[in-house]
C-alpha cells in the first residue's frame, strides 16, 4: 500500500494582537459524525499538544454539539482564535447541509457567529475535507482530497488554491446511490470490508478519469480498512490532517 507523508500547506503571518509572543495560537476543531477532535496549533501550523477527542452527541443537533464543544474546550489552555472543520456545506461561516449530523444544521445555521458569541474568540468555519486538504496538499498542480469516514468528503485544489463547493460524495454513482452511500461507513457496514474495497478501487479509478489529478490524498478513519495496493500518485494521510489545516483558514489575516 502506498503511503507517503504529506507536506503541510504554508502558514499565515502572525497576528500583531496575539496574546502569545510568538504569534497566534489556534484551537483547531474537527467535527465528525462519531467524534469531536481538537488540537492547539502554533502560528506555523505545528501541534502544541496531543489531539483531544470526545464522542459526537447521539442526537447531534446544533445546541448539543455546541455544548459538547464547550466541554472539549475546557481541556485546553488559552488560545487566540478558533478554526472549525464541519462535515457539510459551509458558506460564509454558516452551514447548509450535514447529512451525517442533524437536519437543524441545514438552511444556513450561523455556526461561526454562534461560536464567536459563545466563546468571545474570532472563529473561522470551513468544510472538513477542505481543511484536511489544507493540511495535506503540496500546492502543486491539481490535487484531490477524499475523506472516508462516517460519510465521504472531497476537496479539489489547483496550485494550492481551493476550488470551493465540491460535494463529490453526494454525486450519484451506481444504481441511484451516491459515492457516500456506498463508500461511507454505512456502505462499509452493509456490504463488508471485501466488497467495500472492491468498490473503492473501482471508484478511485473512475474519479481519476474525472479529475485528472496529479495527486490524490485519502484521509479519514476508514482508510485503515484499505487492503489493496494504491497507485504511486495516491497517499494516505494522517487523521490529524483535518486539524493541521486549521491555521490555513486564517492565511488571509495579517
Amino acid at each position: 500500500m502506498t503511503s507517503k507523508p504529506a507536506k503541510t500547506a504554508a502558514p499565515p503571518p502572525a497576528s500583531r494582537d496575539s496574546i502569545h509572543p510568538n504569534g497566534p495560537v489556534t484551537l483547531s476543531i474537527d467535527i465528525g459524525g462519531s467524534g469531536l477532535k481538537a488540537m492547539l496549533l502554533d502560528a506555523a501550523g505545528k501541534p502544541l499538544c496531543e489531539r483531544q477527542r470526545i464522542p459526537t452527541p447521539t442526537d447531534p443537533a446544533p445546541e448539543a454539539v455546541l455544548k459538547a464543544l464547550d466541554e472539549l474546550r475546557r481541556r485546553f489552555p488559552e488560545f487566540d482564535r478558533v478554526s472549525v472543520g464541519f462535515p457539510g456545506v459551509v458558506k460564509h461561516g454558516s452551514t447548509y447541509l450535514a447529512v451525517n449530523l442533524h437536519p437543524e444544521w441545514a438552511g444556513g445555521y450561523p455556526l461561526q457567529a454562534e461560536m464567536e458569541k459563545r466563546w468571545k474568540k474570532p472563529v473561522r468555519v470551513g468544510n472538513d475535507a477542505d481543511v484536511a486538504g489544507y493540511g495535506a496538499i503540496k500546492g502543486e498542480g491539481v490535487e484531490l482530497v477524499i475523506t472516508l469516514g462516517t460519510g465521504m468528503g472531497g476537496a479539489l485544489f489547483t496550485n494550492g488554491q481551493l476550488v470551493p463547493g465540491l460535494e463529490l460524495g453526494h454525486h450519484p454513482w451506481r444504481k441511484g446511490k451516491t459515492y457516500e452511500e456506498l463508500l461511507g461507513r454505512r456502505g462499509l457496514d452493509e456490504i463488508g470490508k471485501k466488497a467495500w474495497n472492491k468498490l473503492l478501487k473501482e471508484a478511485l479509478a473512475q474519479i481519476e478519469f474525472l479529475f485528472n489529478y496529479e495527486h490524490l490524498y485519502l484521509g479519514g478513519g476508514n482508510t485503515k480498512k484499505i487492503n489493496f495496493e494504491l497507485p504511486a500518485n495516491v497517499t494516505i494521510v494522517s487523521n490529524e490532517s483535518g486539524l493541521l489545516g486549521g491555521v490555513v483558514l486564517w492565511r488571509d489575516q495579517g
